[in-house]
């Protein structure tokens, strides 16, 4: 079958985007060693001249062929769905989120009130604009971070008061937009890697342990590979049956409420006492080979070919009720 691995050529260098360009030739290889047709293209106003070449939609038949989306938009508030959508408004098949859940991904605050309203945990919340305005019930320290951003952008942790006008004002003048703060959970990181749809196979879970660092949060600096002391993600992690099933039952709560489809990833926070909070929810987790969601499914049994090929299955028998016939899969 013909698949367009669809992604967005960074327009910055930073240190994430070599990893990011690592996933997308990773994903082509596992596509083209299970025998299918691939092209790379790009994820911006070129797409659709690009895919009508590479898959010719019969208005018939159907599409000849399925994109395997990882492109994470060029511009705007709701970036992640620009793809999603131009690939609904000429009915080409793709994996990941809908253009819904793919809005939903990128806005923490709409995520966070969407899972609370169904009873899902999540830390207690604010936004703000101008970081004067009362914080009601929320306790010190205080996580804040952009409401739309990713790869923990602009997140930081606040101690006391006097620190938070200005950590709200660097994020609505650096980033232009609203600042969530939440409250800081102390305790242990997990990450609960989903993999399906009707019946949604939990993954191993992930930890990310601190060790003895004092900054005990993921940052830009861990994402981006430039921390001194960088996390070690341990899986499966050391956690009782009681809490495992907690974080299951949560992450495909999760899933559903907003909207995922085929795979995704959720954050949680682990308090002392052994309570989850769910942190947000991630439909486009990275697929490079050194990423959370990869370990998760390498430690679950799968090779990385085997996981490439099941995610565009997914998506297939989503599309068209049947998977695709594979004769080379490993």
């Amino acid at each position: 079958m013909r698949v367009a691995v669809v992604w967005n050529e960074p327009t910055e260098i930073s240190p994430s985007s070599g990893y990011y360009r690592a996933a997308v030739k990773d994903v082509e290889q596992a596509l083209e060693e299970s025998g299918h047709e691939t092209l790379v293209c790009e994820g911006d106003k070129g797409l659709f001249a690009a895919l009508e070449r590479f898959i010719s939609p019969d208005r018939r038949a159907g599409p000849s062929g399925m994109v395997f989306n990882m492109a994470y938009g060029s511009k705007g508030e709701w970036r992640c769905s620009q793809v999603p959508t131009m690939l609904e408004m000429v009915g080409i098949p793709y994996t990941g989120a809908s253009p819904l859940g793919a809005a939903l991904e990128l806005d923490k605050v709409v995520t966070k009130k969407l899972i609370r309203h169904d009873g899902i945990p999540t830390p207690n919340f604010r936004v703000m604009r101008l970081g004067t305005e009362s914080t009601r019930d929320l306790r010190f320290p205080l996580i804040v971070k952009p409401r739309y951003e990713h790869t923990s952008l602009g997140l930081q942790l606040i101690r006391e008061s006097s620190g938070l006008r200005q950590a709200v004002e660097m994020i609505v003048t650096q980033y232009a937009q609203d600042a969530l703060v939440e409250e800081y959970i102390e305790g242990r990181e997990i990450c609960v890697a989903l993999l399906g749809n009707g019946k949604v196979e939990v993954l191993p879970a992930v930890e990310h342990d601190f060790g003895d660092r004092e900054t005990r949060i993921i940052t830009w600096e861990d994402k981006n590979h430039l921390a001194t002391a960088k996390p070690q993600k341990i899986c499966p992690a050391q956690i009782g049956s009681e809490l495992a099933t907690m974080l299951q039952d949560i992450s495909v709560a999760t899933f559903r409420a907003c909207r995922g489809q085929d795979y995704a990833r959720v954050d949680f926070r682990i308090d002392r006492s052994g309570r989850p909070f769910v942190l947000e929810i991630n439909f486009s987790p990275s697929l490079n080979s050194t990423g959370s969601y990869v370990r998760a499914a390498t430690t679950g049994g799968y090779s990385f070919p085997k996981l490439v090929n099941r995610i565009l299955d997914l998506a297939h028998t989503r599309y068209f009720g049947i998977g695709i016939p594979r004769p080379n899969m490993s």
